[in-house]
Order: structure tokens, then C-alpha cells, then sequence
């Protein structure tokens, strides 16, 4: 299909220890479309945050292929995923992944200056702005709410004005309130800046606002 932006081909993930080998993904087989909006939901231990590592190429299958934005991401080296994912993939997780020597700003301009960005100042500052963080450009995360961190988050995935956004349970530490209004804001940037949004989650009301489900059981796909 002309309009994909990631396939995932016969994926299978297995780990083999002391005490024999488990099997996390079986034969894990769809595409998605440019735009499209999906959360992966499974119960914990599914296999869903693997295969979200998988198709970001940060694990590495045991057998199958992914392509990303026409890239087959395991014929390349991981040098060559890295840059791939620098200028395709943002990153939203439960634990906000921020830098805590770093300010909010600095955050958020730190995937444009790795991309050579020479505006990477006021883009960074522009897309804190977009997520109401405007009066938080000076402060450390240690400072942050949780909410303000994950806005953080949302900003520095978003500001590379990626292909594809790759979310892992990202109200998986905030309270309701404040999980709702991060995923109304998730939202509407990705609507904005038309990416690719592929969820994790256990939560059905934040599944249900995804245009699609794929539904993992003990490592397959039972409903996609």
C-alpha cells in the first residue's frame, strides 16, 4: 500500500534463559497508514511495549521485518536506525525520559541541535509555548508536575515534526485529570501536524480515541 508508513511482516520475539524459552511475539503481522491513529492494548506481560520497541528499532526480532517509512529497519546497522528514528520517530513514555540537568527548554531543543538545527532555540520555544509552558523554559524537571513534565515530553517528541509518534502508556503516571488534558493535547498535535500515532495503553477510553485498535493476547494479535 503506497500510503504505509510502518509494516510489521511475521514478527516473533523470543528470549531463552536458565529455564527455557518464552515466547513474546507470535507471528505479529499489519500495516499502518500515514496518519492513522492506533493504541496496541493487551493485558500486562501481551508483549505490547516489546512491539513498540520493535517497530521503533530498539529490540530486534527474533524473526520478521519492519519497515518504517520504507526503510527495512533491520537490514540496517543500529547507527543507521539511529538516524532514521532522529528524523521519523518521537517518543512519549509513562516515565518521561527527561534530562534532569537539563531545562524544560533545553529538553526540547536538544533532538534539533542532534539534528544540527540552527533554530532549534526558538522552535523549542515556540512548541513549549503550544503545550502552555511558556513561564516553565527556565525550570528543571525536579521542579515540574508530573502534568508539566509530560507536557515536556509531548513537546520535545512533536518539535522534530516527526513521521510518527510512538507513545508508551503516557498517562500511566498521572492522575485522571491530569492524564486526560496530556491526551487531549497528544491529540490535537498529532491532528496538526498529521503524524502517525501508535499507542500503547491498557486504558479503553484513551483506545477508543484512536481511529484503530490492535489488541494483543499472549503474544498475538487477536483483533486488528
Amino acid at each position: 500500500m503506497s500510503d504505509s508508513i510502518i509494516s510489521v511482516e511475521h514478527v516473533f520475539k523470543s528470549v531463552t534463559d536458565s529455564t527455557g524459552t518464552l515466547d513474546i511475539l507470535r507471528d505479529i503481522d499489519f500495516v499502518l497508514n500515514a496518519r492513522e491513529t492506533v493504541a496496541i492494548v493487551g493485558a500486562s506481560g501481551s508483549g505490547k511495549s516489546t512491539l513498540l520497541s520493535i517497530i521503533a528499532g530498539l529490540d530486534t526480532p527474533t524473526r520478521g521485518t519492519v519497515q518504517l517509512a520504507g526503510q527495512d529497519l533491520f537490514a540496517m546497522d543500529e547507527d543507521e536506525r539511529a538516524a532514521l528514528r532522529a528524523h521519523k520517530v518521537g517518543f512519549v513514555f509513562q516515565s518521561f525520559q527527561l534530562l534532569g540537568n537539563l531545562t524544560a527548554l533545553e529538553n526540547v531543543m536538544l533532538p534539533l541541535e542532534l539534528a544540527d538545527r540552527r533554530d532549534a532555540r526558538q522552535a523549542a520555544t515556540e512548541m513549549l509555548a503550544r503545550v502552555g509552558l511558556s513561564e516553565r523554559l527556565g525550570h528543571y524537571p525536579k521542579v515540574l508536575s508530573g502534568g508539566e513534565q509530560q507536557r515536556v515530553a509531548l513537546a520535545r517528541a512533536f518539535v522534530v515534526k516527526p513521521a510518527v509518534l510512538l507513545a508508551d502508556e503516557p498517562t500511566g503516571s498521572l492522575d485522571f485529570a491530569t492524564g486526560e488534558k496530556v491526551m487531549a493535547l497528544m491529540f490535537d498535535l498529532n491532528r496538526e501536524q498529521g503524524t502517525t500515532l501508535v499507542l500503547v495503553t491498557h486504558d479503553n477510553a484513551i483506545a477508543e480515541r484512536c481511529e484503530r485498535r490492535i489488541v494483543i493476547e499472549a503474544g498475538r494479535i487477536v483483533f486488528a
